[in-house]
This record gives structure tokens, sequence and C-alpha cells, in this order.
């Protein structure tokens, strides 16, 4: 039988705690949040370690609705049940829609000028960029598990590669994944 990962280093956040992290990132995660929330969760908060949040965010993908909303919600109700993941989730979310909100009426306005979609491409070059970094983050405590590392690559290059629709090859990995660990891992 395999061991448990080890703990986060630090304390549970309270309440105040949960709604400020997340509000930082909501401020902070144009083009993603989620590179955000990983850095606050595990690199600057130690609410959890890297393998923790790997397993959380790959639970959270296979949820319906959006991983970061997942993430956000399942952190919550980690350390404080309900009441967390409503705070947790109003902190991340306050800011941006305000944000986007006063955005979209400038966007809306101008977006006819060269200058604004040039810096939107640009944009989306940046936001690019961070997510593929922020992908290999998440993928290293993978790479300490052979079995793991293999079901990422498989699934990988049946997405990437091969081009397989997600709805198919999303069940077939995840039952792929629990029978193999399930008979190899012990």
């Amino acid at each position: 039988m395999s061991e448990a990962p080890p703990p986060s280093t630090t304390r549970p956040p309270s309440l105040a705690g949960l709604f400020i992290g997340f509000a930082l990132v909501g401020v902070c995660g144009f083009g993603g949040v989620l590179p955000w929330a990983r850095r606050m969760i595990v690199e600057q908060r130690r609410w959890m370690t890297p393998a923790e949040f790997t397993d959380l965010l790959g639970l959270c993908q296979f949820l319906p609705g959006g991983n970061i909303m997942n993430v956000t919600i399942g952190l919550g109700a980690r350390f404080h049940g309900p009441a967390g993941s409503v705070v947790a989730m109003l902190g991340l979310m306050a800011a941006p829609v305000g944000i986007v909100l006063a955005l979209g009426v400038i966007y809306d306005r101008y977006s006819g000028l060269p200058i604004v979609r040039h810096g939107f491409a640009g944009l989306a070059a940046a936001a690019s960029a961070l997510v593929l970094a922020t992908a290999l983050k998440i993928a290293a405590p993978l790479w300490r598990r052979p079995l793991g590392a293999a079901i990422a690559a498989a699934t990988f290059v049946a997405i990437a590669v091969l081009q397989l629709p997600l709805p198919l090859v999303l069940p077939v990995s995840v039952t792929a994944s629990v029978l193999l660990l399930w008979r190899f891992a012990r």
C-alpha cells in the first residue's frame, strides 16, 4: 500500500484568509487564473503540496464547470466546509466581475482601433505561454510516479496528437488510470 502524500506545510487558512487569497488571485489572473491560484495555494501560502494540488485539479477537471471554480470550491470545503467554499468563490469572483464589466464597456466602444486589436493579440500570446508554463508545473509531481507520467503522456497523445475528442478520451483515461493505479500502485 502506498503512503499518503505529506500534508501541506502551514496551518489551514481562516475564512478571511481564503477570501483575501482568492481575491488577489482573481485580480491578478487575467488570461487564466489557474497559474495564479496554483502559485498562491502551493508556493506562497502552502495550503497544499504540489501533489495535493495536482490531485485536486485532476478531480476538478473531470467535474462539470470551470476548473478553477471547482478547485476554489474544493479547497474552501477542505478547510471550512460549505462556508469555506462560498467565501473562497466570492473572493475569486468579486473583483474580476466588476473589472470585466468595465472593460467590456470600454472594448465595445474602442474595439475597432488597430492598437486595441494588436494589444489583444499580444495578450493572447502571453496567456498561451502562461498556460504552458503552469501545465509543466502541475505535471511535475507526476514525473516521480512513472505510472502517472505514462497515463498523462498517453492522454496528451490521444488529445493533442491523435486529436481524439475530449468526451471520448476523458472517461477512457480516467477508467484506465483508476484500474492501472489500483492494480500496480499498491
